[in-house]
């Protein structure tokens, strides 16, 4: 089985139960690592995850994986993580669980605009950019990342 084959093998296999931690599935990367592989797994919640959720996360998947013939018999090491303020924003949950964050976004005509993330729905996300607000239907945008400040003196 391929690694994008089995990654998504894994997803299959453990998003239902991530599901009933409150844990939405990120991220399933399948790399190879000498004579392992490396399994990295990205969680995500509203208001974020903890050490808790991770370590809930971890013995979940690994109870599903050690159950199955999803990884084969090759060596693997899991890494369970958190989501990252560097994957990008694709889903409406990412936009909602950033809000009030700054956001480098590129849209689909080649603009690039940073502001922070205000309301967002299904559909579409409010930026605030320069002081006025700018509505972006996601179907707009190609690519858009968390910007990381520091010594931010307005925060919520």
């Amino acid at each position: 089985m391929s690694s994008n084959a089995t990654a998504q093998a894994v997803s299959d296999a453990v998003t239902g139960r991530l599901g009933e931690l409150g844990l939405d599935l990120e991220a399933v990367e399948l790399t190879p690592a000498g004579k392992r592989r490396v399994l990295r797994i990205a969680v995500d919640k509203d208001g974020g995850v903890d050490l808790d959720d991770v370590a809930a996360a971890t013995r979940a998947i690994n109870e599903i994986l050690d159950g199955s013939e999803v990884m084969g018999e090759q060596p693997y090491t899991l890494e369970v993580t958190s989501r990252g303020v560097d994957r990008p924003l694709t889903l409406p949950r990412h936009w909602r669980r950033n809000r009030s964050r700054l956001a480098k976004v590129t849209l689909t005509d080649g603009t690039v605009l940073t502001g922070r993330i205000g309301d967002s729905d299904d559909d579409q996300v409010t930026l605030d950019v320069d002081g006025s607000d700018r509505a972006l239907p996601y179907a707009e945008v190609d690519k858009a990342l968390v910007q990381i400040e520091f010594n931010r003196k307005d925060r919520d």
